[in-house]
């Protein structure tokens, strides 16, 4: 069912948009002044347009590589554009055939608290998410949206078999703490990493992980070697960096790996001078498969795992954590937070209530 046009096009001035616009390309991490936070008019809509409240937004380590990279996976956001991000939102108006005002839907909604969906204003089509909504609204940015669908295709590539050493570096993290409980599912034995006692004590207490090393303990790599007797036959990448490095000496012929993500790479200011890997010859030596991943180069796929986890989540099979911050002006300290790794699951914006 949509509404009239008449009714419609006025009612989006009643409307004020926030958003985060990128002013300048960091070097490094993301400093203040990058980003501004504007205060516009929502202009009324056209044929063909809807307008989306955010309700939820996805702040992840990806939001770094699209202010700079040399060579990122999509586009760099222009400067002046409102950044990029992913979230869930409710449609207030819609002068757009395949939408309908309370719909959900769940896409490229930016870091803003209204968007407009039309044919050009997104980087990829909004999903419509099934009404009334299965699960909370912010499961769709996590466990049932990018993030838990990373790691269910990661997995279903990497297929851990019964007694197969899986290694899963940040395994307190949305990806990795969903990775490494569907590979204990299918049998595996699985080693995380993670950043402190506590979150390892999660990792294994809550997750069901086998084991997990603190990356910041002093004798860490020693502590991975002894968790790893018989070497590693399957590696879900989330971090990159030393922790990498160390991963791919301890592969066995045939490893697996998963490169799902390289936080460690993403705040690096000056790549001329950085080291960067240097065992990476052990992928040839080992005979080594690895992937590299992007979750939207897979949007075909999104139903099937969704429907996987959401089985598993209702049942009770599958765990996961959330941080939430309130508003949107929290979304620069929330990357921050993203790369101290100070949190354990999913970090994500409450930006308004759905009606």
């Amino acid at each position: 069912m949509t509404t009239t046009p008449d009714v419609l096009g006025p009612a989006t001035h009643q409307h004020t948009n926030r958003a985060f616009r990128l002013r300048r390309r960091p070097n490094g991490p993301a400093a203040a002044g990058d980003l501004t936070l504007v205060t516009e008019p929502v202009t009324p809509l056209r044929e063909g347009q809807a307008l989306a409240r955010t309700l939820f937004l996805s702040v992840d380590p990806a939001s770094r590589i699209w202010m700079d990279h040399d060579r990122p996976f999509m586009p760099a956001v222009p400067i002046d554009a409102v950044m990029r991000g992913l979230g869930v939102c409710q449609i207030v108006a819609s002068r757009r055939a395949e939408v309908a005002v309370g719909d959900f839907g769940a896409g490229f909604t930016g870091w803003q608290e209204y968007c407009v969906v039309d044919d050009t204003t997104l980087d990829a089509p909004l999903s419509v998410l099934p009404s009334p909504l299965p699960a909370p609204a912010s499961a769709f940015v996590g466990v049932l949206g990018h993030t838990g669908i990373s790691a269910y295709l990661g997995i279903d590539f990497l297929d851990p078999q019964p007694g197969q050493t899986v290694v899963v570096s940040a395994a307190a993290g949305a990806v990795g703490s969903v990775a490494g409980q569907l590979a204990k599912e299918r049998g595996a034995r699985v080693v995380g990493i993670a950043g402190s006692p506590e979150k390892c004590r999660h990792v294994v207490e809550d997750l069901g992980f086998d084991t997990c090393i603190d990356h910041r303990a002093a004798d860490w790599q020693a502590q991975l070697d002894a968790a790893t007797p018989e070497g590693v036959d399957v590696v879900f990448e989330n971090v990159g960096g030393e922790i990498m490095d160390h991963i791919l000496m301890r592969m066995n012929l045939h490893a697996r790996v998963f490169v799902c993500g390289l936080i460690a790479h993403h705040n690096v200011g000056d790549r001329d001078t950085w080291r960067g890997l240097v065992n990476v010859d052990q992928v040839q030596i080992q005979r080594a498969t690895m992937l590299g991943f992007i979750v939207t180069d897979h949007l075909n796929r999104w139903p099937e795992a969704i429907n996987h986890l959401a089985e598993r989540l209702t049942t009770g099979r599958l765990r996961h954590e959330e941080t939430v911050l309130e508003g949107l002006d929290a979304a620069p300290a929330a990357l921050d937070r993203v790369f101290s790794g100070a949190e354990i699951g999913k970090i994500l914006l409450h930006i308004a209530d759905p009606t």
